[in-house]
């Protein structure tokens, strides 16, 4: 409930983790007093970056109980605060007498106006640059207050909860995960809903897509006609249009009819165009008027990250800024680390870290990303999801794909089949990140690009994608001058 202090209450925070959520909301209930048990089935050494974090100090008395759970904790809490992570259907929740988020925690005392991101991919590059432009435009004085970025992007909002005003923008990138974990409970009412590119992710906890698309529905839920969605124009973007309270916005690959607002881009090298709504005697009509909101030129790589661009700036422009203002701000974005993220140049080859492509769409995406030579680093751990698209990506780049190098796991030993069948050779598999860049820098020439996208799981070899991504950069560092 709003304003509710937990001073005294029993809480258990089930699952530490080390994206963050599990830390602030340890921290931002100890500071209210919490009884905090921190609760998680990885060991102390595999968490000690998370409770370094806590402990610095020495502020709070918090208990541990690390490797393992037990019911005990879970039937005398008052409280359990469980990670994303952590299945709904858990039998150490069903023991609890009330089960929270970091997320729902915020979103009961969040004065300020809400963006929410979802969607497979495409998400951290759509929030980040939502928040970038909306941030920009504080600093040039065409808005009040400040703007935050939250949520699945590694950034828990109850870090910043406190200091939060009503006319402060907070743009919430949202998992389907966390968006499950607010199932039946209307606390979610964005002012925006940007759903980005559905594709086929995390069968492996679904078993299936309407399952999955299922807690994807709920970032529009509770939206009124005051509100907005934003949706690609496929058959999952229209089904969401279709049904949102909200006012739809499609996002698509050709001009939109007169009647019809939102934005579109005819191509990698064209410009983005929208047609918002305007208000006329207090009610909403589809504006007359089209506008450019997405340059010719942005600094992002690959037409999948312009069209994330363009969700961006139809909703950018339904908030009140300027179509000059969101487009300037859009080119000059410099993307998002992780994805397709430039950073570093060597002997003539340009290496990238991409290692959010954690399904094969994303990886295939990648490829189509660069029309010179490329290294493609690839594989991983199986999320039971279909390698083709990424096998069908690189057969139609063979003549510009110098090598396929395989990290070790599952999911390489689905997709290596394929790639022999289209007629690829792959390197590896390699079991870390040194060996994998070694690897690929012998292949490479100067003009080559060589692209960690992975398109599986980082699970087993790596603590998560971020991870990963750190792991490669470092690698390829380390390979010297």
């Amino acid at each position: 409930m709003p304003g509710q202090a937990f001073a005294g209450m029993k809480v258990v925070i089930m699952g530490l983790g080390l994206h963050g959520g599990g830390l602030e909301s340890a921290l931002y209930l100890a500071k209210q007093g919490a009884a905090l048990t921190v609760t998680d089935l990885r060991d102390e050494k595999t968490l000690a970056p998370s409770i370094e974090k806590l402990e610095a100090g020495n502020k709070y008395r918090i208990r541990y109980v690390l490797g393992r759970h037990e019911e005990a904790d879970f039937r005398n809490a008052d409280m359990v605060v469980k990670n994303p992570g952590v299945r709904p259907d858990s039998p150490y929740l069903r023991l609890a007498r009330r089960v929270e988020t970091d997320i729902s925690l915020f979103l009961a005392d969040n004065p300020a106006r809400l963006v929410a991101v979802t969607g497979s991919k495409g998400k951290s590059q759509s929030a980040s640059a939502l928040c970038r432009v909306l941030g920009e435009a504080r600093e040039k004085g065409l808005l009040p207050g400040r703007a935050f970025l939250g949520g699945n992007i590694a950034a828990s909002p109850l870090g910043f909860l406190d200091r939060l005003r009503p006319e402060d923008d907070v743009v919430l990138e949202l998992s389907s995960w966390q968006l499950g974990d607010l199932r039946g409970r209307a606390l979610l009412k964005p002012r925006a809903a940007l759903i980005t590119s559905i594709m086929r992710d995390h069968q492996d906890r679904y078993g299936s897509m309407e399952s999955y698309v299922a807690d994807k529905r709920l970032v529009y839920r509770c939206q009124d006609g005051a509100s907005v969605t934003a949706a690609r124009d496929d058959a999952w973007g229209r089904s969401f249009l279709a049904e949102t309270p909200g006012r739809p916005l499609l996002c698509a690959g050709r001009p939109l009819a007169e009647a019809v607002a939102g934005a579109w881009i005819s191509g990698p090298g064209e410009a983005g165009y929208a047609r918002p709504y305007e208000n006329t005697g207090g009610a909403s009509a589809v504006s007359r008027r089209i506008l450019k909101v997405v340059p010719e030129k942005v600094l992002v790589p690959g037409y999948h990250q312009k069209k994330n661009l363009l969700g961006a700036a139809a909703v950018l422009l339904d908030l009140g800024l300027d179509s000059e203002f969101i487009a300037s701000g859009l080119g000059s974005f410099p993307g998002v680390e992780h994805r397709l993220e430039f950073f570093r140049e060597r002997e003539g080859a340009r290496y990238y870290n991409d290692s959010a492509a954690t399904i094969p769409e994303a990886a295939a995406a990648a490829i189509d990303s660069f029309g010179c030579r490329v290294v493609l680093v690839t594989g991983g751990t199986d999320k039971d999801l279909d390698f083709s698209p990424l096998a069908e990506a690189a057969y139609r780049a063979r003549d510009r794909l110098a090598a396929v190098v395989l990290l070790a796991g599952s999911g390489s030993e689905k997709l290596r089949p394929l790639l022999e069948a289209a007629g690829l050779a792959c390197l590896g598999p390699f079991d870390g990140a040194d060996a994998a860049a070694r690897a690929a820098a012998e292949q490479a020439l100067p003009g080559s690009a060589v692209v960690l996208s992975p398109g599986c799981a980082s699970f087993g070899m790596f603590l998560n994608e971020f991870d990963r991504g750190k792991k490669w950069k470092e690698a390829v560092i380390s390979l010297g001058p």
